[in-house]
């Protein structure tokens, strides 16, 4: 196998808010904010749903390298409800490996409120249900071993127990690829990501604010010199301004493209991320691999959702 994700999976129930709502409800634009059970379910009920759709950001990843033809694999914890199934279903209609077996568990399969404003950006609220409870046992080591990268989420440290998982995984990894998620996880886990990012990872992917915020700098330059020194592969999206790789010290930048219908910002990282591996692995250049995540994300961002 390529490539194999393993990270939150999080059923994605999509709506259309203005800024208002965000503000009545205190909620920070562009960022994920953990809520439980009871405010996962007062929130929704004063939306009215565009889209339901099989989700979490590793995962979107996994089909959008899928889609283009690798073979590639997902674990993620999904419980045996309605959910967990049309969540299984989704991922194997797109060709992927599914490889967590489900069973009946306490919590429920986990669900993520994307709330779109009319400037295209994204926020979402989720409740993690039974995603959050991966642990070392829900992962086996031959099929890490049998794999090209293991490609994780910053997410996944958000609950449970994730450095026991963490550590199975990295030790059985051929390579150990990662994404910083999003600001607010970096400032959650900044500690516990440094240590992942200078010690134990061999590529990241972060967004200019990620970055920023771990190695609590306002420099992109600094962001820069940080991720040569580290002799591995970071990958940085600037938005608007494009994309970055540094790989082993050498960097090399791609435009983003412009005269985009922006629609919704949701997966664009993600699927950036696909693009960029599905070159590493099929043995693309540098600048390759930057112009396929730039094309898949340029794609995903003139829809609503995270699958192309």
């Amino acid at each position: 196998m390529k490539i194999l994700g393993i990270g939150n999976a999080i059923v994605d129930v999509i709506c259309k808010v203005d800024d208002q709502y965000l503000i009545n409800n205190q909620l920070t634009k562009s960022t994920m904010k953990l809520v439980d059970e009871i405010e996962f379910k007062k929130l929704l009920s004063t939306l009215n749903i565009e889209e339901t759709i099989s989700g979490g950001s590793i995962a979107n990843s996994i089909v959008g390298l899928s889609q283009l033809g690798n073979n590639v694999g997902f674990i993620g914890k999904v419980n045996a409800d309605d959910l967990g199934q049309k969540y299984e279903d989704g991922l194997k209609k797109e060709k992927v490996n599914y490889l967590y077996s489900k069973k009946i568990e306490p919590f429920p399969t986990g669900t993520c409120l994307i709330l779109i404003t009319p400037d295209s950006e994204r926020t979402m609220c989720t409740f993690l249900g039974i995603a959050a409870k991966i642990n070392d046992e829900d992962i086996d080591e031959q099929i890490i071993r049998n794999s090209e990268i293991t490609f994780l989420e910053g997410y996944l440290w958000d609950e449970g127990e994730p450095k026991k998982a963490f550590d199975k995984v990295i030790n059985s990894s051929n390579k150990v690829a990662m994404s910083l998620s999003d600001l607010f996880c970096v400032e959650r886990h900044k500690k516990q990501f440094l240590d992942l990012v200078e010690n134990k990872l061999d590529i990241v992917f972060a967004n200019e604010q990620e970055i920023l915020s771990l190695i609590s700098s306002k420099s992109f330059n600094d962001a820069v010199s940080y991720a040569k020194s580290l002799n591995k592969i970071m990958v940085i999206t600037r938005g608007e301004k494009g994309a970055i790789s540094i790989n082993n010290g050498k960097t090399v930048e791609f435009p983003a493209q412009s005269n985009l219908k922006i629609i919704d910002l949701t997966g664009a990282g993600d699927l950036f991320a696909a693009g960029y591996l599905n070159g590493l692995i099929n043995k693309m250049t540098i600048n390759e691999s930057l112009a396929k995540g730039t094309e898949l994300s340029s794609k995903i961002i003139q829809k609503i959702g995270a699958r192309i």
